[in-house]
């Protein structure tokens, strides 16, 4: 959207703080016709929800926008088509997304889940208070990537660490495994950096993502600038946390800009998130690029540029080794969702199976 039709926008519009802007009010215009109401929805609870609309917060049924694939069960995020009136009252329709960050479930199911819709900045929290976990942070950035939204890596708690030496090698090895990511150390209990991360969530819509003990809740209320969510002290002997956001959450902070709140995350599985892998190791694939074969491996073949840059000290043995177990992983989820996809791969497997036999009889025939 261009700056003139930004500023061409009536910012008196009371949901602009919530983010409406003049290309969901065209997207929503056939919605008006029909009499409905525009709103954001704040928060998603047991098959009704709750949404800011001109007039005010309303309680809505989610009734007729429950569809199987859960991929579409409309989310803390989404800009909702709202019945005009009546006891209930009922989300009819909800705006196609712009973005949606997606995980998928724990079940045996393969499913999807949706922990938020249209996100400008996936602000992924990372407490200095335990031992880094660079795979992790791997991990949410292929999301966050995935998700169309643009990534921010928040360092928390960053008070605890006395030294600044070692709070400098800290940030330096995150900004290493999150290349052309924006990495940020804040502090909630003392304001340190609040203001900077402030300052880049404005004007869009942010999702705080991380796992119990990282300092999300703390760290919305520093946002919010009130004590918005519930804080709960973490287990000094591990570090953990427990679960102090129990829903996704949509408020509007002070300094311009919303914030999603969610629940401190067990499990970050990947769904369909190729594209995101490739963007946190972007250095693997430009080193792909040169290898003597398209369909390198990486593992023991012939003018591999990957394996040259392990050997030179370009790239890192762990950084390898993760980015082959996320792209296996997401494979995974993909071919229990594609049975085009999964014949590929038992195809790959024999063709893989046939060669290395072929290989082994013809080592054997040298040895006689």
């Amino acid at each position: 959207m261009s700056l003139s039709s930004l500023l061409a926008f009536p910012s008196s519009h009371p949901l602009v703080p919530y983010g409406w802007d003049e290309g969901w009010e065209a997207e929503f215009a056939p919605y008006a016709e029909r009499g409905l109401v525009p709103g954001r929805v704040v928060r998603v609870d047991r098959g009704q929800c709750d949404v800011v609309t001109p007039d005010g917060p309303v309680r809505a049924d989610t009734e007729f926008v429950t569809p199987r694939d859960p991929l579409r069960v409309i989310c803390t995020g989404d800009w909702a088509a709202v019945d005009p009136g009546g006891d209930p009252r009922f989300v009819r329709e909800y705006l196609p997304r712009r973005t949606a960050f997606v995980r998928s479930t724990a079940s045996t199911r393969s499913e999807g889940q949706v922990l938020a819709a249209n996100v400008d900045h996936a602000v992924i929290a990372i407490s200095l208070a335990v031992e880094l976990d660079l795979g992790r942070v791997e991990r949410f950035l292929a999301l966050g990537w995935e998700s169309g939204a643009l990534p921010v890596i928040v360092l928390t708690k960053a008070d605890l660490v006395n030294d600044p030496a070692v709070l400098g090698h800290l940030v330096e090895d995150v900004r290493t495994t999150a290349p052309g990511v924006q990495v940020l150390t804040v502090s909630a209990a003392t304001g340190e950096g609040v203001d900077v991360l402030s300052a880049v969530l404005s004007g869009g819509t942010s999702v705080l993502l991380g796992i119990s003990g990282a300092g999300k809740s703390t760290l919305a209320n520093a946002l919010l600038g009130e004590d918005v969510m519930d804080v709960r002290a973490t287990r000094d002997v591990d570090g953990k946390g427990r679960h102090t956001t129990t829903t996704r959450n949509l408020l509007a902070m002070p300094g311009g800009g919303v914030l999603i709140d969610t629940p401190g995350l067990r499990g970050v599985g990947l769904w369909d998130a190729e594209t995101g892998v490739g963007q946190v190791f972007s250095e693997i694939e430009e080193f792909a690029e040169e290898c003597r074969f398209h369909d390198c491996a990486h593992l023991a073949e012939p003018g591999c540029a990957v394996l040259a840059a392990i050997e030179d000290g370009s790239l890192s043995v762990r950084r390898l080794e993760s980015y082959r177990k996320l792209l296996r992983e997401n494979q995974r989820i993909v071919a229990k969702t594609d049975a085009r996809l999964r014949g590929e791969i038992r195809r790959d497997w024999k063709r893989k199976g046939a060669e290395g036999r072929a290989a082994m009889e013809a080592k054997r025939g040298r040895i006689r």
